[in-house]
């Protein structure tokens, strides 16, 4: 496929933002006389693509590999895929403006389920076949990973292979062995055997699902040599793995346009609803010296002024107070600020909030998740009322007044108690800030309540129960609504429905949903997360063409003893563990932090990796 990149450029000037498809970041890697050429896709726009903190860690790890040369590619936004269209030109990498079916491998993350047709429309534009089995021997490879991957049957028939869990060394360990089966000639279904041994890697034509009326009732394994349960892999020491290194720095702003520094991987918490707090198990935290070495080397070679503590629940870093005034400090001179994206609320932090603040006030959000104490048991989130309203005055106190705080409408057993409850903690809220005497205020309070659908997610003790209708989650919305209305400072914001059920079906769905995605991109289907580009009527008529029932997927509370479609993936916590805290959920019990003891949620055969 000839492409001559300075003919596409001539062009650019036709689309929104040109900056996302030119490249040439500052500290962009290109390698020349590599042996294998991998491209790592985001299926989303470049700006969302540029601030996920995994595609940096594997651009830089791959890329730190003499024989394998990591470019990347993002969804074009609709105004770049219509030109590229026209033009008759194909989507290309940013670092050497290579055609992608040029590539050995195409690697996309799959982060959101809402991103799936964009995997089309990358697929498309590269000449490459949607499905596995369309593909030959000179096709790329077309693998993924990501959260998504815990369950990529909807997207099976797509991809050659699934790499399942932490990527840093999977990732480096699929490309030498697609290396290594290539210089020896081996054919496509050589290598996907080969790969199918690596722990980690699930080929999904290996595996077959099998059907009784509407019903998954086994998942048979095809391939004698593949494993029974492909396992996810587990990177056991964050302090000594590859990092970010020099990240790429763009030239227009991006989602999260700063320093990402990550303290720990995995969460102790056990909150019910939350897939990444048991996908990324066991938790593993880096040493303090470990993150201020990569926050010196990575504030001198990007000029970023702002660093943001990266983890699912920063507060819980055993040396968070220790290493939040040892940042300020160190780059105080630079005023360089600090900020916690996800901060617990009963973590007491007072102390740090007041020094963050000393330089740049940045944002805070606090996730109750539930309105009442009730609801909040059921879910395990393990805190209060009164974490709350204490985090709220120190904020408050150390000069924040712009909090928001963030709600889920639908999780299992809520009331309209719970739904009232919300309004009745952001009035509370609303009186902590308003007691302060006038000089302390600032500007007023701007208290932002904010609430998404619950979405059941495969390997959560969850994953069995039902979503709400969407008649029902709208009803939820305009009851919290209406019940917010005159509290001083609120605003109210909330996730569009349909897109949550969306969402759903496909986190619990099974190979016959693939049908249905690729009619559904037919019709016009692109970047579903997107409110403006949604087309609900292209997915109403693509299910309906399929045969697919949404509501069997979504809206029904399933048995804990059927036969699930992420069933024969083995993601470390048991099934019997997600049973039992299921029946504590329901009985309202919570269970401790698992740094307070062990819970045994990996039973036998992963016992070892609590000590990690």
């Amino acid at each position: 496929m000839k492409f001559d990149f300075k003919e596409l450029e001539k062009q650019l000037g036709r689309v929104e933002k040109p900056a996302r498809y030119v490249g040439n970041e500052f500290n962009i890697i290109r390698k020349e006389g590599a042996k294998l050429k991998f491209a790592l896709l985001f299926p989303d726009v470049y700006e969302i693509g540029m601030s996920h903190l995994g595609s940096r860690i594997l651009y830089n790890a791959l890329n730190s590999v003499e024989d394998i040369a990591c470019e990347r590619a993002y969804a074009p936004w609709v105004d770049m895929e219509t030109l590229l269209r026209e033009k008759g030109y194909p989507l290309y990498s940013l670092e050497t403006y290579t055609p992608l079916g040029e590539f050995d491998i195409l690697g996309f993350s799959l982060l959101y389920e809402m991103c799936y047709t964009n995997i089309l429309t990358m697929l498309e534009l590269s000449s490459v076949p949607f499905l596995s089995k369309d593909r030959g021997e000179e096709d790329p490879l077309v693998v993924c990973g990501g959260p998504c991957a815990c369950n990529s049957e909807p997207v099976a028939d797509i991809f050659d292979a699934v790499m399942i869990g932490d990527g840093e060394e999977l990732a480096i360990e699929v490309a030498n062995t697609v290396l290594k089966e290539k210089e020896r000639g081996a054919k496509r279904h050589e290598i996907l055997l080969a790969l199918s041994k690596i722990e980690g890697v699930y080929v999904p034509s290996f595996y077959n699902p099998v059907y009784e009326g509407y019903d998954l009732v086994r998942i048979e394994k095809t391939q004698k040599e593949a494993p029974e349960k492909p396992s996810k892999r587990i990177l056991k020491n964050l302090d000594t793995a590859t990092y970010i290194g020099k990240p790429l720095v763009p030239f227009l702003p991006i989602t999260h346009d700063r320093i990402a520094l990550e303290l720990f991987r995995g969460c102790t918490r056990g909150c019910r609803f939350c897939q990444a707090g048991f996908i990324y198990r066991p938790i593993r935290e880096r040493k303090m010296d470990t993150v201020m070495e990569q926050a010196r080397s990575l504030i001198n070679c990007t000029g970023y002024d702002e660093i943001s503590l990266f983890s699912l629940s920063s507060g819980d870093y055993s040396k968070i107070h220790e290493i939040v005034p040892k940042l300020i400090d160190e780059f105080n001179d630079e005023h360089v600020s600090l900020s916690l994206p996800s901060l617990r609320i009963d973590s007491f932090l007072k102390d740090d909030l007041e020094k963050i603040q000393s330089v740049r006030k940045t944002g805070l959000t606090f996730a109750p998740e539930a309105g009442t104490q009730r609801l909040r048991d059921v879910i395990n989130k393990g805190v209060t009322e009164e974490d709350l309203l204490r985090s709220a005055k120190d904020a408050f106190e150390a000069g924040w007044n712009s909090v928001k705080l963030y709600f889920m409408i639908g999780l299992p057993t809520e009331t309209d108690d719970d739904i009232l409850g919300i309004a009745d903690l952001a009035r509370k809220v609303s009186r902590e800030f308003y007691s302060m005497p006038k000089d302390k205020r600032g500007k007023g309070l701007r208290l932002v309540v904010s609430t998404s659908s619950f979405v059941p997610k495969p390997f959560t003790p969850f994953q069995w129960e039902a979503q709400d209708s969407l008649d029902e989650i709208r009803r939820k919305q305009m009851l919290l609504k209406d019940a917010l209305k005159g509290i001083r400072g609120v605003e109210f914001s909330y996730h569009e429905s349909t897109i949550s059920k969306l969402e759903a079906v496909f986190a619990r769905g099974d190979r016959r949903l693939c049908a249905a995605l690729i009619e559904a991109y037919r019709l016009g289907a692109r970047f579903d997360s997107w409110d403006e580009h949604f087309k609900e009527e292209a997915w109403i008529e693509a299910f309906a063409k399929c045969g697919i029932d949404t509501e069997y997927f979504a809206n029904r509370k399933r048995s804990t003893e059927e036969v699930l479609p992420w069933s024969h993936i083995d993601m470390t916590v048991t099934e019997e563990y997600f049973k039992k805290e299921l029946e504590r959920a329901l009985e309202g019990k919570t269970t401790p932090d698992c740094r307070k003891g062990c819970n045994g949620c990996f039973g036998k055969k992963y016992a070892d990796y609590c000590k990690i």
